[in-house]
């Protein structure tokens, strides 16, 4: 048995988690993989019944189960913390310590918006660096001395920055076994002179990987211009952030791009894209992010105990998820298609079914 957590999260959440979870349930009947979801309110709706937007229930749960499905959030509209109002895709990667954000972002066909096709991942540190919530152990990064004056701090520590560059090399080793790791050492001479002596420290353990350096600005013009010559990019948690958008929306949109957050022990998956309030409720939202994510998830699944169907599951929803998008007909309306929210999930699981009884 496999047990996931599923946290639908704010505005579109709730609706895209459900297609999701069909699509899930869909790969669970044909792969045998013994699925068990148990779900729980976070955001605005553990807000009104619990008087926070995470319980620590789910934080507790969250360690238990063997993975979390993590639905938008809207977390700029909370209130204060000590009013409830807990950022959380912060307080998972911080207090369960999912410290390798995976953001993958590759063109598909009539999708790229990019003058070139690109197949990257994009490495995350998600836990530290210029993120004011995350970076302190008591307090916030990020304060006013006077009212006329903001200051913000930097975190980057050897520990952080050796641990994500080694699941860098890793993943790049099952790829196309390149690593580059994104910097601005030439303004930030320490913190990320620091992160650059750790990437290069661990990239001597991984002789047949290769490995260049590039910094942030050029990164963000060469995804533009040259992205092939990029595998896998390792960088610090804010510069992530950015290029992984930048990256995303040359391979065709955030609504196509699937992400994980993960450490040795624990995966939870969550969509690249915000919580969209606007349309929450018109079965107008793209579940594709989430819905690949949830493979990302199975596949993480997969490896880690050595289990070829949660693998081949992971696989055949990414698979079932690129033959819709092949064809404009059947591709979600914000992609210029036909179908709905509940309709694209629908027809993602008669394609599962159908794949399952072609290949019976």
């Amino acid at each position: 048995m496999t047990r996931i957590l599923v946290l639908p999260g704010d505005g579109i959440g709730p609706e895209i988690t459900a297609a999701t979870l069909k699509v899930l349930e869909a790969a669970d009947r044909r792969f045998g993989l013994g699925l068990r979801f148990e779900q729980r309110d976070i955001g605005f709706a553990a807000l009104e019944k619990h008087g926070t937007t995470l319980p620590e229930e789910v934080m507790d749960l969250a360690r238990e189960v063997d993975a979390t499905l993590l639905g938008p959030i809207s977390h700029l509209d909370y209130p204060p913390r000590e009013q409830g109002g807990i950022n959380i895709s912060s307080a998972f990667r911080t207090r369960l310590d999912l410290y390798a954000n995976v953001r993958p972002a590759r063109t598909r066909p009539g999708l790229g918006r990019g003058h070139q096709p690109l197949d990257l991942v994009i490495m995350r540190e998600a836990t530290e660096g210029f993120y004011p919530d995350r970076n302190m152990h008591l307090g916030i990064g990020e304060f006013m001395p006077t009212p006329d004056m903001a200051l913000s701090i930097r975190k980057i520590t050897r520990h952080a920055s050796e641990r994500i560059a080694r699941r860098s090399f890793e993943l790049a080793r099952r790829r196309r076994c390149k690593v580059t790791a994104v910097h601005k050492a030439n303004a930030f001479k320490i913190s990320d002179g620091l992160f650059l002596e750790c990437c290069r420290k661990v990239a001597a353990e991984f002789p047949d990987i290769a490995f260049d350096t590039v910094i942030v600005d050029a990164c963000a013009a060469l995804l533009v211009r040259d992205p092939g010559r990029f595998d896998v990019l390792c960088a610090t948690n804010f510069h992530a952030d950015i290029l992984s958008d930048l990256a995303s929306e040359l391979s065709g949109g955030l609504g196509v791009a699937g992400s994980i957050n993960h450490n040795e022990t624990m995966c939870c998956a969550q969509a690249q894209h915000g919580s969209a309030p606007d349309i929450a409720g018109q079965d107008k939202a793209n579940p594709t992010s989430l819905i690949l994510s949830a493979a990302m998830m199975l596949e993480w699944l997969g490896e880690r105990r050595s289990d070829t169907r949660l693998a081949q599951a992971g696989a055949a929803v990414s698979a079932a998820v690129d033959a819709l998008l092949a064809e404009p007909r059947t591709r979600t309306t914000d992609l210029g298609g036909e179908l709905g929210t509940r309709a694209f999930s629908e027809a993602l699981v008669v394609y599962l079914t159908a794949d399952a009884r072609e290949t019976a």
